[in-house]
């Protein structure tokens, strides 16, 4: 079994900062692919950015780049997200998900992965 939680989301202004945090715990093998996704009421869920933490595949959406990096602590059961530079689009619950391993064609999506967080959400105001 594997657990996921997010943390970090709040409100913020254009233009600030916020760093999402997911911790994983259960079957260290089942996470060694993470990423985080973030959807809009009414939308579908999208990927903003996702690694395989042991090296290999990393994807990074280009409405982000340059703005958020993603890293993942020395123990790979921490994934961080550091977003800068917010924009109220950026506003929405953001999602953190793994599995065991990064299968994803040309960019992941949301059956790419098996186990997600509750989320948090992420509003910037203008």
């Amino acid at each position: 079994q594997v657990q996921v939680a997010e943390s970090g989301g709040g409100s913020v202004q254009t233009g600030g900062s916020l760093r999402l945090s997911c911790t994983v715990s259960g079957n260290t093998r089942r996470h060694l692919c993470m990423g985080w996704f973030r959807q809009v009421a009414g939308k579908e869920r999208e990927a903003v950015a996702a690694m395989a933490t042991m090296g290999g595949s990393t994807y990074i959406a280009d409405s982000v780049k340059g703005r958020f990096t993603m890293s993942v602590d020395n123990d790979k059961s921490t994934l961080n997200l550091q977003m800068n530079d917010l924009k109220p689009e950026d506003t929405a619950m953001y999602y953190c998900a793994t599995n065991e391993a990064c299968w994803w064609i040309g960019y992941p999506k949301s059956p790419d992965f098996t186990y997600w967080g509750q989320g948090t959400q992420v509003t910037v105001s203008s």
